[in-house]
């Protein structure tokens, strides 16, 4: 299957591809077309797990959930059920997609893609006025599923669509892209941004993205040498990052609260929690990697750690995780309490506070958590079996 980018009444933006990551500008050069046609590797790359399913200890996520009065994500609009049935049924028109990016043989390396947008996240960037970081979330959920099979991103490109072009609204989101891009050390490559009158409520806009990057095919990261007994390693978030904010809208209307009211115990105001940007792991993981000893990555996005985690792991091996070993940041609890969500709908739908889970050895788990160069938990271990239990 084959798609092709081309400004029909759209604007396309591009850059120079030699432009140093740590010294992009946006241009305002425009072409009138631009023709590339690639392969399209999957479609919503993650092919999902039976993890939703009650094996074992692991956490189901039943219909019933809504009987008890508190809040879960189907209910907000997103069924996680029907996302991963679609997954399935393109699996069979596209054989062999799956992971967190596809791969895609050049010599004697992968080239590695990613695509991903932001969400509803976009309702509260609009509600805030906070449109300066909402790029570096952008940018965040491709380069973090990439940098899950070991690869160094290249490049990005971002997708801009609005109903009519405010330019220096335009300028701040594409800042933040920038800004991800140089945390990423990746070049911003080019875009496309699109006028679309009567499609989008004045004042709005979507956004969409992808990445490419590369890693020699002796080095993936693909967990297929992942044994019982290896240790779980999870990094922490800043928040809610760039997944369940249709359920965390929700939430918000049913506690008559606003987004300047400030966060219980928290110190910041809810839209000041709610926007944090998503964290860019790309440095801090290849660096991990280098060192050797890491056998699996997950990105906690929407699915949390119940989807997530078990995507890595070879069949008949699953994840336990140690309850209180890491921190849950405060955003986390309000929601909870203040949707009055449960337990497993609360880690089927959000990071909890880890937003990267790296499967490592035990020797390369005691590196890990004694360097002091990065802040990281050992959250748990894989064990034999099939899903994710908690104690």
């Amino acid at each position: 299957m084959t798609t092709s980018f081309a400004a029909n009444t759209e604007l396309s933006r591009v850059f120079a591809a030699s432009t140093v990551a740590s010294s992009i500008k946006p241009k305002t050069s425009r072409l009138s077309t631009w023709g590339c046609t690639f392969k399209r590797l999957s479609y919503r790359f993650p092919l999902l797990s039976a993890a939703a399913t009650n094996k074992g200890g692991v956490f189901s996520m039943s219909k019933e959930s809504d009987k008890t009065g508190g809040l879960t994500y189907r209910e907000a609009g997103v069924d996680i059920d029907a996302g991963s049935e679609l997954v399935k049924r393109i699996a069979k028109m596209a054989p062999g997609i799956g992971g967190f990016g596809g791969l895609y043989p050049l010599g004697d390396s992968y080239l590695v893609a990613g695509t991903d947008g932001v969400g509803t996240k976009l309702k509260l960037a609009f509600e805030t006025g906070i449109h300066e970081t909402i790029g570096i979330d952008l940018v965040a959920m491709s380069v973090n599923d990439i940098v899950t099979s070991g690869a160094k991103p290249l490049f990005f490109l971002d997708y801009f669509a609005t109903s009519r072009l405010d330019v220096d609204l335009a300028e701040r989101v594409i800042k933040g892209i920038v800004d991800g891009c140089q945390q990423s050390d990746c070049t911003l490559l080019g875009g496309e941004t699109a006028e679309m009158p009567d499609f989008y409520a004045d004042g709005e806009y979507d956004l969409s993205g992808f990445a490419v990057g590369i890693v020699k095919k002796d080095s993936v990261i693909d967990g297929k040498n992942i044994v019982a007994g290896d240790v779980l390693i999870g990094l922490p978030s800043s928040g809610v990052h760039s997944n369940g904010f249709s359920l965390v809208r929700r939430v918000l209307a049913r506690s008559g609260l606003s987004l300047k009211d400030q966060l219980p115990s928290g110190g910041i105001t809810l839209g000041e929690a709610l926007m944090a940007p998503t964290v860019i792991y790309v440095k801090e993981v290849l660096d991990l990697i280098s060192k050797g000893g890491v056998k699996g990555i997950a990105h906690i996005t929407g699915g949390g750690f119940t989807d997530n985690i078990p995507r890595v792991f070879p069949e008949g091996l699953g994840a336990f995780i140690y309850n209180n070993s890491w921190e849950v940041p405060a955003i986390f609890k309000w929601i909870q309490e203040a949707g009055r969500i449960e337990d497993a709908e609360m880690r089927r739908t959000f990071n909890m506070g880890i937003g990267m889970v790296l499967v490592v050895t035990e020797e390369a788990s005691r590196r890990i958590l004694a360097d002091g160069h990065y802040k990281a938990y050992r959250i748990g271990e894989v064990v034999k079996g099939e899903g994710v239990s908690f104690n």
